[in-house]
């Protein structure tokens, strides 16, 4: 059994700014487990531009923003343990991995952060009709065929889902000399950031088809075709709209779901929306001592609000270590009329590891001139106003400690100019 202060799960850019911020506060046993042959993630593959743009004022690439926080947690002497997989976590952090080298491993850790990342939902997911012929594949799958393995998946690419994977694979295979059909997306709007709209679909005239699906799948040895319909207000499809789109490939860009299997195996209360644990102000879930950020979290849509979400769980991570652990009451953080989630879930203004607490949220549809009421049961708080706000696109906003001390709890809504709204003020 090996000792150890604090122990990362997860070897992305979650896991590695949370070392590297553990550092820094000065915790000197940091040990990152990671399943594959190298940190970094699913950066590695992502060869676009577009990272980093908020922590370090430059556009990188994928592998560029990974490779600072390699380098950084090299420097800073945290242990990296790879081709590493980590297949029991108890509610008293202790860890159990496994790997090629060392066998079975036992681990009793002070302090444990989750940052094993997100899957995608593949088509048993959403039951689609048909053969199961080659030539499926998930978007973040065709991308690291591509992108590291060198391999096309196929010429002629019909892509259902307008997620950001998807919406950059487009362009990529575009590139690669294929020929993109169209994208399909069931929702009347798009769930890719605005700008991945612009600079892989229409830069390209690569057609986006909302309000549509996929109903079939043709073909036994190789996906020969598949139909697309168009959905009505209650997602279902309109069989008379059904036409037949020619392909030999079709990829999954249909959302992606928190890895939280060593979540529940330490009986993490895990929230209902997010699909990843409730945490409080410092990122500490519903168990003592365990923490969690990123993707495991909830699904993001910038790698820079991972790692700093990471940088508040090093902190939060820290600040149990030095206080042994000192349990504080919380009070409710909840989503009100707009929003799907709000995260953190509870918070203890007291117990804030900073002067100010980021709040990040999703609003349920797309809103146009849109303002985010803070709310406590003394009134509102603050409000601030959106320009555009859609369901793919994260909303935060940060609070003093002086505005929440004292409220016995915490309420966001989110409402197009125009609403009513008790002001409060």
């Amino acid at each position: 059994m090996q000792n150890r202060e604090l122990v990362i799960i997860g070897g992305g850019p979650a896991g590695l700014s949370a070392a590297v911020e553990a550092r820094r506060l000065g915790i000197k046993d940091v040990l990152v487990i990671d399943r594959e042959s190298e940190p970094g993630g699913i950066l590695k593959q992502c060869i676009h531009t577009g990272f980093g743009l908020h922590v370090f004022k430059e556009e990188l690439t994928g592998p560029e923003y990974a490779e600072r926080f390699i380098e950084q947690a090299e420097n800073l002497g945290v242990e990296i343990m790879l081709n590493t997989m980590v297949i029991e976590l108890t509610a008293d952090r202790r860890i159990v991995a496994v790997n090629s080298r060392e066998g079975l491993i036992e681990i009793q850790a002070k302090a444990v952060i989750l940052a094993m990342g997100c899957r995608e939902r593949t088509r048993g997911a959403i039951n689609i009709p048909g053969f199961r012929p080659a030539g499926i594949f998930t978007a973040g799958t065709a991308q690291r065929f591509v992108n590291i393995e060198g391999y096309m998946p196929g010429r002629e690419i019909v892509i259902l889902g307008s997620g950001d994977i998807g919406l950059i694979m487009a362009r990529r295979l575009t590139l690669e000399g294929a020929k993109v059909r169209c994208v399909v997306e069931i929702m009347p709007y798009s769930n890719g950031l605005t700008r991945n709209i612009v600079q892989c679909l229409e830069d390209y005239g690569i057609p986006l088809l909302l309000k549509h699906t996929v109903v079939n799948i043709h073909g036994r040895k190789r996906v020969e075709g598949v139909t697309i319909a168009e959905v009505d207000d209650d997602m279902k499809p309109i069989m008379e709209t059904a036409k037949f789109v020619p392909c030999d490939t079709l990829l999954l860009s249909v959302g992606l779901i928190p890895e939280n299997e060593l979540s529940r195996l330490a009986d993490i209360e895990i929230d209902e929306v997010t699909g990843g644990p409730v945490v409080n102000q410092r990122m500490e879930t519903s168990v003592p001592g365990i923490f969690a950020c990123g993707n495991v979290l909830h699904v993001h849509d910038l790698v820079d609000y991972v790692t700093q979400e990471a940088v508040s769980a090093a902190r939060g991570a820290a600040s149990y270590l030095a206080d042994g652990g000192k349990k504080y009451k919380h009070i409710p953080v909840s989503p009100g009329n707009g929003l799907r989630y709000v995260l953190p879930q509870r918070i203890n203004v007291d117990a804030m590891p900073e002067e100010r607490q980021n709040f990040f949220m999703r609003s349920v549809r797309p809103m146009a001139k849109a303002r985010l009421f803070v709310e406590s049961e003394r009134g509102v708080i603050k409000s601030s106003v959106l320009r555009y706000v859609k369901p793919s696109e994260m909303i935060s906003i940060q609070l003093d400690r002086d505005e929440m001390r004292g409220i016995k709890m915490l309420n966001f809504s989110l409402r197009e100019e125009g609403d009513s709204v008790e002001r409060g003020e």
